[in-house]
């Protein structure tokens, strides 16, 4: 089949790990981002500062923000500080997560708002990235005459994918963002996305907008395709709380022959990234992306 090779991003760890990804010629690194996830967190931003700070080329994505949980005027200075230092390779990738509630009351937000709150979130990074001043007047979220500066490395202000399966997210991305960032989806229900994105976007006044497309996977990757369903299912199941069954159907594991095939379709589909997610130290991480990688870009040619 003839494709265009997507662009691989993988996660991001500390800095060192992500001097070795751009040294391996890596698109980008990917993090995520909770406040007390099960009583864990990690900042997005925070943790691509450092990144951004020792590398040239890497693109820098969040996937996704969990922008609700924060008011957006010091995300939206954050975001534009950090664009700054990376000269233009932040990627805001921005969902609404809510797998545990207790982390969004632990914020003093009700998780039922934490969509609309997401909605008014996205209209006031664009205002504050691109506009000289912003007056808000929403159902959360006001600002009279706000400026802000610095702003962004880029006039068009901070990338903005939006993460999700579900149509609302795709409504999100059509109307305020950039592109859209799928994860446990077929890939019928890819194609599916862009074509709801683009008659979401033309409703909204935006039909000349490109928006991207792209996916997060979790893979399992070993010679052993019986450990490479351990290793990922464990993971998983450790992460979320949830069984693994659950999200086998979309989740490869095998050899690194064996996932890019099981991926390509995504790619013929039009992905144009992918965020490989894997259980393993940061070192083995990096050197089964580029297995994945190498027998992806062979079913590419």
């Amino acid at each position: 089949m003839t494709m265009t090779m997507p662009k691989i991003f993988v996660p991001g760890g500390s800095p060192d790990d992500a001097r070795r990804a751009e040294a391996a010629g890596v698109d980008g690194v990917f993090v995520g981002d909770h406040v007390t996830f099960y009583g864990s967190g990690s900042d997005g931003l925070m943790k691509l500062a450092p990144i951004a700070a020792v590398t040239s080329k890497l693109a820098l994505q969040t996937c996704v923000y969990l922008l609700a949980l924060r008011h957006p005027t010091p995300v939206a200075l954050q975001a534009a500080m950090l664009d700054q230092l990376s000269g233009g390779r932040l990627v805001m990738g921005i969902g609404i997560g809510g797998e545990d509630p207790n982390e969004w009351w632990a914020c003093g937000v009700d998780p039922k708002t934490r969509a609309r709150r997401t909605d008014e979130g996205m209209q006031i990074l664009r205002s504050l990235w691109t506009q000289e001043e912003t007056t808000f007047d929403g159902k959360y979220y006001q600002l009279n005459a706000v400026r802000m500066r610095p702003k962004p490395h880029r006039p068009s202000g901070v990338t903005m994918q939006v993460g999700g399966r579900s149509d609302a997210a795709l409504q999100r991305a059509a109307r305020y963002g950039d592109g859209w960032t799928g994860i446990w989806v077929s890939v019928r229900r890819f194609v599916e996305a862009g074509e709801r994105i683009a008659e979401f976007a033309e409703k909204a006044g935006r039909g000349d907008v490109r928006f991207t497309r792209g996916m997060q996977v979790w893979m399992g990757v070993d010679a052993d395709k019986a450990q490479a369903r351990e290793k990922v299912a464990g993971s998983m199941q450790a992460f979320y709380k949830i069984p693994f069954e659950g999200f086998e159907k979309w989740t490869p594991y095998g050899t690194p022959a064996e996932v890019a095939e099981f991926i390509a379709p995504y790619v013929e589909a039009g992905c144009e990234h992918f965020n490989f997610v894997m259980a393993d130290a940061p070192e083995a991480i990096l050197e089964r992306s580029l297995t994945v990688r190498e027998e992806l870009r062979k079913l590419c040619r």
